[in-house]
């Protein structure tokens, strides 16, 4: 299907943010009706706190092939550190940094409901690069991603910045020579200086496994395209490479050498893709890190701590509670879930009903939990719902006026701390109840606090970053599951 994910290289920004969350394991006739919530002003810029920023002088001490090797293999665990895209960001004032970061989400928000309403459309984006003789399409526009991290790229190890993202699965970074390459923090990786790179040939099944894989006639290797609804592409060699993570080399990882990038974001040399499709990383890479990744982001207004990304077994957290995986068979990159309903302040919204949030067989609807997306987006009639119910619980704070897509905004100034209905999320076999940072944000520093969810007119609802803070969200492929365990980036 050409209009999948996993050909959008969704630019890998991870945007983890963490916040104390704990999930209901009561009735709701005897959960809270409200908590606390602490008024905490914009957070400043974060900082990049890797040791000199650069692991280059850390020992690499295993190296593992990919998924695709015959040979025996055992799995490992390996974690890294993620940082929010604001670092990267320059001479920005906090109220700058949050005003980008929405105007970045409802570019993303518009590219996830483009694709996934193009599933059976007949439209498409014709390929730009010679050797194409088929069109590719990608759902993920400009300056998405909000989460990167650092990791070494060939042999011996260039180490750059990637983003992370959930929402796309092609993995791949800008290589020299460039025909055009947007502004990256680090030196263009250059294959030529690299050991361990090698050309992927077109007839090879790695290539096949493209949406629309295109092919040099006069070199005869596998080429890569993927275009984003903005017109913004990334265009070069599909090939294999060794990535290194704190010290742990994977060996022949498919990503793309991309040689014409033209309109992308600035700041990362390229994108981790951590979607459900086959050139994921997190499937490429399956048996050895058992098919299983967490992250935990961290609430930056509320908590020094870094956010993090596991891989492998000691992904799995003991107090996490799981919801099945949902398979869109028209759109395989994202990480579809159940929504049943949700609660207000101990009270379930009536208005919200599962049949709301249904994936149909045309592959329209559903929700998806995204690392990408800020903002979490209920279709209107269950937003509507839900934010109504959350006006008259909090109807004793002093309201504000709308700020940007946030239509239920409170004046908090002059206060510490304020009670705040509770509100949870109710998930097939987990309800996650969400800490009231989580869903009340204040969107400037004069105490302008809003209720952080957002409708949308299309039938896919997203769960944001914001929602997942301070969870550490286990995405086991092996089960087929999804878990959400709270405190999790302690």
């Amino acid at each position: 299907m050409e209009g999948k994910a996993r050909n959008a290289p969704a630019l890998l920004f991870f945007s983890f943010t963490c916040v104390l969350l704990s999930l209901s394991t009561t009735t709701l006739s005897t959960s809270p009706q409200f908590q606390t919530l602490t008024v905490n002003p914009l957070p400043n810029k974060p900082t990049l706190s890797w040791a000199d920023t650069d692991p280059q002088s850390e020992p690499e001490t295993q190296t593992l092939t990919d998924s695709t090797s015959s040979e025996a293999s055992t799995t490992t665990s390996l974690s890294v550190q993620l940082h929010h895209l604001d670092a990267l960001s320059s001479d920005k004032t906090p109220q700058d940094l949050f005003n980008s970061r929405l105007a970045r989400d409802a570019s993303r928000v518009k590219s996830l409901t483009s694709l996934a309403a193009a599933v059976g459309s007949t439209n498409r984006t014709r390929a730009r690069g010679p050797g194409f003789s088929s069109s590719v399409i990608s759902g993920l526009a400009q300056g998405s991603g909000e989460y990167f991290t650092r990791l070494g790229v060939g042999t011996p190890a260039r180490y750059v910045f990637m983003v992370l993202d959930t929402g796309s699965d092609v993995v791949w970074i800008q290589c020299a020579p460039c025909k055009k390459c947007y502004s990256q923090t680090d030196p263009v990786f250059d294959p030529t200086k690299s050991r361990s790179f090698a050309n992927i040939p077109c007839g090879s099944p790695l290539c096949r496994r493209l949406d629309s894989p295109g092919c040099s006639t006069k070199k005869q290797i596998c080429l890569y395209q993927v275009s984003y609804g903005d017109g913004s592409f990334t265009y070069g060699d599909f090939s294999t490479e060794t990535l290194t993570f704190r010290g742990t080399r994977v060996g022949r990882v498919a990503l793309g050498c991309g040689h014409d990038n033209e309109g992308l974001f600035i700041g990362a040399a390229g994108l981790l893709g951590l979607g459900r499709g086959r050139l994921s990383f997190p499937s490429q890479a399956g048996r050895r890190f058992s098919r299983k990744f967490s992250y935990c982001l961290v609430d930056r207004s509320a908590s020094s701590k870094p956010s993090y990304m596991v891989f492998g077994d000691s992904a799995i957290s003991r107090t996490a509670r799981y919801t099945p995986l949902v398979s869109n068979p028209k759109l395989d990159t994202f990480y579809y879930v159940e929504l049943l309903g949700v609660s207000v302040g101990g009270t379930r919204v009536p208005g919200i009903t599962a049949s709301l949030f249904k994936l149909d067989s045309t592959g329209n609807g559903g929700v998806i939990i995204d690392s990408g997306t800020s903002v979490t987006r209920l279709t209107r009639p269950a937003y509507v719902a839900l934010r109504d119910a959350f006006r008259v619980g909090a109807s004793n704070l002093k309201r504000a006026p709308e700020f940007s897509l946030f239509d239920t905004c409170f004046d908090l100034s002059g206060k510490t701390e304020v009670k705040v209905p509770t509100v949870v999320l109710h998930f097939r076999g987990a309800d996650v109840s969400l800490p009231a940072s989580n869903y009340l944000i204040p969107v400037d520093n004069s105490g302008s606090f809003c209720f952080a969810f957002a409708g949308t007119m299309s039938g896919l609802s997203i769960i944001g970053n914001i929602q997942q803070q301070g969870f550490r969200v286990v995405y086991d492929l092996a089960a087929s599951r999804v878990g959400f365990a709270p405190r999790g980036c302690a």
